[in-house]
């Protein structure tokens, strides 16, 4: 047992460095700034994202659609402290039908897109994309779990709308989330651009629970007259959304600058603690035993019909793998 000599200072203070000039893709990186009771996530996307996007040739606006919907995801799905799977989807009235990201803890990532071609049109922002419908964000912890579910209405806005929304009626944290999404060119790949995406999520936690009040919600169709609740947000909050209204998207995708030195650029005068990044990959969760098992569950009938050309043939909607399977093997009679 070795003792402390009287003369050795304890500090529980962490280490301080400067920040590493390293870009780090496809991965998440935690932070806090204590002086504001900031916690937060960045999110840089590169060749994990292109490979996602790029399996289906997606049209430019609804590549950035889905990139965006991705980013989000890890942002939210990264918090989980359990092996569950954090699903977000919308379903709307617009030219993108229907999307879904789903984020298998801690790091998987698959994601698709429904959408109309003859719908689409030059210069289209999310929210038109998008149209009328609902988001809805799922958390799976599992078969013997009951699923957690939050939904909020989409009306023409766009996903950083969607999400603020979300915190507001369901999770009541002051939140702020930016997105962005971008196509690099690189010289002597044949002129084909590659994906790119970055995000980051800013909330407030202060010890103190008062100090996170927020506004009542709308009062919807009470009395003419009724007096609005209304609190007064605190000043380091509002000193956090001026710092992260000040990001802006090229930053977020900038493959030269880390996000080590974006997050000192913003928070460095209050002081910035960052964390071990969390890697993420795409990678889908189809296989051949567990489309097989699918096809199984199916009605007798149903399979039959499936039947062409002497073959049952799946496509994984997620990644694109083709399955093929011989009548008995699909359980057709």
């Amino acid at each position: 047992m070795i003792s402390q000599s009287p003369e050795t200072k304890i500090t529980t203070q962490p280490p301080v460095r400067a920040p590493s000039s390293v870009p780090v893709d496809d991965a998440v990186l935690p932070f806090e700034i204590d002086a504001l009771d900031l916690r937060g996530r960045l999110t840089r996307l590169g060749p994990q994202l292109d490979d996602i996007l790029a399996r289906h040739d997606y049209p430019p606006a609804v590549g950035k659609l889905l990139g965006e919907a991705i980013v989000l995801t890890t942002l939210l799905g990264s918090s989980l402290k359990f092996d569950g799977r954090f699903i977000l989807q919308t379903r709307t009235d617009g030219p993108v039908s229907f999307l879904v990201v789903d984020f298998q803890a801690p790091d998987r990532l698959r994601a698709y897109a429904r959408y109309d071609a003859a719908r689409l049109k030059e210069g289209q922002t999310s929210g038109a994309l998008l149209g009328k419908g609902h988001l809805a964000m799922t958390i799976d912890q599992g078969p013997d779990m009951s699923r957690y579910q939050g939904m909020v209405a989409l009306d023409g806005g766009s996903l950083e709308d969607a999400a603020h929304e979300y915190f507001l009626r369901s999770e009541q944290i002051p939140t702020r989330v930016r997105l962005a999404v971008g196509e690099e060119f690189r010289g002597g790949e044949s002129g084909r651009h590659h994906w790119r995406a970055g995000g980051m999520l800013l909330q407030f936690l202060p010890k103190s629970p008062e100090r996170a009040r927020q506004a009542d919600l709308h009062p919807g169709d009470a009395p003419e007259g009724t007096v609005t609740h209304t609190v007064a947000e605190d000043d380091a909050w509002v000193e956090g959304q001026s710092l992260i209204g000040t990001v802006e998207d090229v930053e977020l995708i900038d493959p030269g600058l880390s996000g080590e030195r974006l997050l000192y650029r913003l928070f460095h005068e209050r002081g910035v603690r960052v964390f071990a990044p969390l890697p993420l990959r795409a990678k889908c969760s189809c296989s051949r035993e567990a489309v097989s098992s699918m096809l199984k569950s199916f009605d007798p009938k149903d399979r039959a019909e499936m039947v062409k050309d002497d073959k049952v043939v799946v496509t994984c909607e997620f990644c694109s793998s083709v399955y093929e399977f011989t009548p008995e093997e699909a359980g057709v009679e």
